[in-house]
């Protein structure tokens, strides 16, 4: 594994070449996907490098994959590919009803509580909380902004979190985050124990509210009220993460 060094192109065999956005300034990656399939890998063991210079696969998203020749896309695609390629399903213990209520889980939380967050980063905040958790931004991203914002709009709108107020939107996640905290409550993992797949996925996604979503309507409750949902991030960084501080762009200085 060598998850924080740059491209080696071409990948050997059976190592892959993880497409992703470059690295944010307090989580490996600002994307809740990327940040879910990397910390699988790590978990399973599976050798990787990272590609930072073309983020956005065939299908216009991030992460993809490139693993033996092939390209593979979506997140969760491409840790089932793994999963069964190189035989790690850390779920294989679960009981059946485990599985469905962890998947409806991870379901709720990269389906529903993502686009809260989406509108909070792109459309509440234009887009400006942006430069302060990624260095490595396209340099015109700042003239295209409002047109990304508009874009962004449309696509929480079609989703249909978009067409609620404001207020509405925060007051879903906070549910969705009340939920979420009573699941895992006292447990180390989402399931127990041992952590799965699904703490890969919910681990992406809180990561951005613990550490990269900076004056969010739920900073506050993360330490408190969802003070468990902090611990649970700050056990997985550990565990899979002992590089972390070296995975990260050095922050922005500010220069009068």
């Amino acid at each position: 594994m060598s998850g924080c060094n740059k491209k080696k192109f071409p990948a050997a065999k059976d190592v892959v070449l993880l497409h992703q956005l470059d690295r944010g300034i307090f989580t490996p990656s600002i994307s809740p996907f990327p940040l879910k399939l990397e910390t699988y890998m790590r978990m399973a063991g599976i050798s990787y490098e990272n590609d930072f210079k073309n983020p956005m696969g065939p299908k216009g998203k991030t992460p993809w994959m490139t693993f033996n020749g092939n390209d593979y896309c979506d997140s969760q695609l491409c840790l089932e590919l793994l999963a069964s390629k190189f035989q790690k399903d850390f779920s294989s213990d679960l009981t059946a009803e485990e599985r469905a209520i962890a998947r409806s889980f991870q379901i709720m939380t990269e389906e529903h509580l993502y686009w809260v967050l989406v509108l909070w980063r792109w459309v509440y905040t234009k887009g400006k909380t942006l430069w302060d958790v990624q260095m490595n931004l396209p340099t015109g991203l700042r003239l295209v902004m409002p047109l990304a914002v508009r874009r962004i709009k449309a696509q929480a709108s079609a989703q249909g979190l978009g067409r609620h107020s404001k207020d509405d939107v925060i007051e879903m996640g906070r549910k969705d985050l009340r939920a979420i905290s009573d699941y895992l409550g006292t447990k180390p993992y989402f399931t127990g124990d041992k952590p799965t797949e699904m703490d890969c996925a919910m681990f992406g996604c809180l990561a951005q509210l613990v550490w990269s979503m900076q004056g969010s309507p739920y900073e506050e409750q993360m330490k408190g009220e969802f003070a468990n949902l902090k611990e649970f991030c700050e056990r997985m960084k550990e565990k899979f993460w002992p590089d972390w501080d070296q995975c990260l762009s050095p922050p922005r200085l500010n220069v009068s």
